[in-house]
């Protein structure tokens, strides 16, 4: 299967580590441009030289600006005025006691976590509408559909992407422009290993140790291992280009079976 995304431009909010960096590398690696996003010119830098390393000839655009503010959002704009692929991948997590988070913490993981993309998709999609083509997509998470107890209000801005993602998707009907989610499983990203080898034999090596805590700790996981950014970012490269034409208002799994369904 040949993707080829020559010729288009790609914006990919929060893509200086972890998934987002994946994502857009991925892109790159098939013929994108690239915007590389991140809120310091320092990250954004750092992240553009370590992706040139891992894509070499990748044209890449820095975009430093916080895009969870309408400031970022200019910002953002002014360096990519036009794009035809935007991955809102951009968000924050964290546990909590459910009867400890505050109103200023609810709102602050809807404003990073959902308005954020929201904002950019309503900047964004009238462009590819015109145009008759685009590809929106929003990083969700099995904690959408499983909500943990420590992690209600994560879950919550993550079920809500999901609702917008359907909702768009309606709004782009007909029009060439895709709107889907990707709900990615437990992921091997930055301080993962520490947080598993608090829970595990220090003395096993990493496959193994990574077994031994999904089996133990995320026995749902049909993988029974921790997915590599890169698997969720072949999703994202499938799901941006033309052969995903008939793919839109979805919620596609990254998940390792993850989530006990079998939809979506």
């Amino acid at each position: 299967m040949q993707i080829d995304l020559a010729g288009r431009t790609a914006l990919v909010t929060g893509s200086t580590q972890g998934i987002g960096a994946a994502i857009a590398t991925g892109l790159a690696r098939s013929g994108a441009r690239v915007g590389v996003n991140g809120r310091t010119r320092e990250r954004v830098d750092e992240a553009v030289s370590r992706i040139r390393a891992d894509a070499p000839g990748a044209d890449l655009v820095p975009v430093a600006a916080d895009v969870t503010t309408e400031d970022g959002l200019r910002d953002a704009a002014e360096a990519l005025p036009h794009i035809d692929i935007l991955v809102n991948n951009l968000g924050i997590f964290g546990s909590a006691d459910p009867l400890e988070i505050t109103d200023a913490e609810w709102r602050r993981y809807f404003e990073v976590n959902v308005l954020a993309a929201v904002r950019l998709i309503r900047h964004y999609l009238p462009g590819m509408t015109e145009r008759g083509w685009g590809r929106i997509q929003n990083i969700a998470s099995d904690s959408a559909v499983v909500i943990p107890a420590e992690m209600i209000h994560y879950g919550m801005s993550k079920t809500a992407l999901l609702a917008v993602t359907r909702g768009f998707a309606k709004q782009a009907a007909g029009s060439g422009v895709t709107v889907n989610s990707v709900i990615a499983g437990p992921t091997h990203t930055g301080g993962v290993e520490d947080f598993v080898y608090e829970l595990v034999d220090r003395d096993l090596p990493w496959d193994e140790a990574q077994r031994a805590f999904m089996r133990e700790h995320r026995p749902q996981s049909l993988l029974q291992r921790l997915i590599e950014p890169e698997e969720i970012a072949n999703m994202v490269v499938y799901l941006a280009s033309d052969l995903s034409s008939a793919t839109t208002g979805g919620a596609l799994r990254v998940d390792g079976g993850y989530v006990d369904s079998i939809l979506p």
